[in-house]
């Protein structure tokens, strides 16, 4: 193991768990992960290997069966896992996203009766925001939820972009609710919604489809989600309360931006460590590549990008745990840690020249999945909004 991403002031017991994870990965999921890629293949035992190393519950408190850890400790082990393999930390982050929510937000009874069974990974947690006809404008949403006059709800309306769309058997579902509120942020309620795993009709009123396919992050399950009158309890509104639902499911995001900027640390990591050592097996005019200089200037440049990536999302995880607004701190670590990824990635391609180009080498893989880093949990554009506004709030004038 190498000088980079290395981290100050762990406990004894974040040290453990991520020797553990690293373990993990370097044993289960590297040897086989651009196999199991290329055939879009779902990692089941790579998946039950998590769930018995406990990280399905690794920040849900010790009260309700998890490990109680914080936010850092969980990125860190998303940055390990995508170090082996992006698409596997993307089974874990949906899931991770549905159980905060429920943690911070939801009902005593809502806790008891989900997370335990989160933490276990024997309920599997999906987030649902997006639509096919938007992505980052929220306010712009058309699934409705109508109440019935004995307090129940009747959902309506297609959702896109589902992380563990068949796998889940909960989702944390954003919707339109009439709640006579002035604003239409006050007008969206999150509902837990259960469901079967698997595809096609997998509850009363719900479709799954089938899996998206996509270009890269292949592996975990991507779908749409369609609702056709699913009739769904006042007790299923997170939180118990309606009008609240923006709100929620802006605090899941935030901490989803942390771990999009930890899987996109991993995937530099990765990139720059087989850069590294490509460079110093690969020979021309009579030396390794690593000692031409240009090949040195870069291997540099991609060092740097990584530990700065990584560090602004140790900052920002930082702050959540100390219960500190980090909607800023966790959009600079995303921009940043997508952006450099690309960089990394890009340049690692570039130092393996045309073997980079072949699918029997994992930089292919990793250049794919890197693409993704640029739009997931919101795109840098969307990050630059949510950075600016704020700066121009924090610095005033008058």
């Amino acid at each position: 193991m190498g000088r980079l991403c290395q981290t100050d002031g762990l406990s004894e017991d974040q040290q453990e768990i991520l020797k553990a994870v690293r373990r993990f990965v370097d044993e289960k999921i590297l040897p086989v992960a651009t196999e199991l890629e290329h055939a879009d293949e779902y990692p089941q035992e790579i998946v039950d290997g998590l769930k018995e190393l406990g990280i399905f519950g690794l920040m849900i408190p010790e009260e309700y069966d998890g490990l109680g850890e914080s936010l850092l400790t969980y990125a860190l082990c998303v940055e390990e896992i995508a170090r082996g393999w992006m698409s596997v930390s993307g089974v874990i982050n949906t899931h991770f996203i549905v159980a905060y929510m429920i943690m911070q937000h939801g009902t005593e009874e809502q806790k008891q009766k989900y997370l335990p069974r989160m933490a276990a990974g024997e309920v599997r947690g999906a987030f649902s925001m997006s639509e096919p006809g938007l992505g980052s404008d929220v306010s712009a949403i058309t699934t409705k939820a109508t109440k019935a006059e004995d307090g129940s709800y009747s959902i309506t309306g297609q959702k896109m972009w589902l992380t563990n769309g068949g796998t889940s058997t909960l989702i944390a579902l954003l919707t339109k609710t009439d709640e006579g509120a002035d604003s239409v942020y006050r007008n969206m309620t999150t509902f837990l919604v259960e469901k079967e795993p698997g595809f096609g009709e997998v509850g009363q009123g719900i479709t799954i489809p089938g899996k998206i396919d996509k270009m890269g992050y292949k592996g975990v399950d991507t779908t749409e989600a369609i609702f056709e009158g699913h009739q769904i309890a006042a007790d299923q509104v997170l939180g118990g309360e309606p009008g609240k639902g923006f709100y929620q499911m802006m605090d899941g995001v935030e901490v989803g931006r942390v771990n999009v900027a930890a899987r996109a640390c991993g995937i530099a990591l990765r990139a720059f460590e087989l850069a590294i050592a490509y460079a110093q097996q690969r020979e021309t005019f009579g030396k390794p590549i690593a000692e031409h200089q240009a090949i040195m200037f870069r291997l540099a440049e991609m060092a740097t990008k990584v530990e700065a990536a990584h560090t602004m999302m140790v900052r920002a995880a930082g702050m959540k745990d100390k219960g500190e607004r980090n909607d800023v701190e966790a959009g600079m670590a995303k921009m940043l840690a997508a952006e450099y990824c690309n960089e990394v990635v890009q340049d690692s391609f570039r130092i393996h020249g045309g073997y980079g180009y072949s699918k029997e080498y994992e930089i292919e893989r990793l250049y794919r999945e890197a693409a993704f880093m640029l739009i997931g949990e919101g795109t840098s554009d969307i990050q630059k909004m949510i950075i600016g506004r704020a700066l121009l709030k924090d610095y005033k004038l008058g």
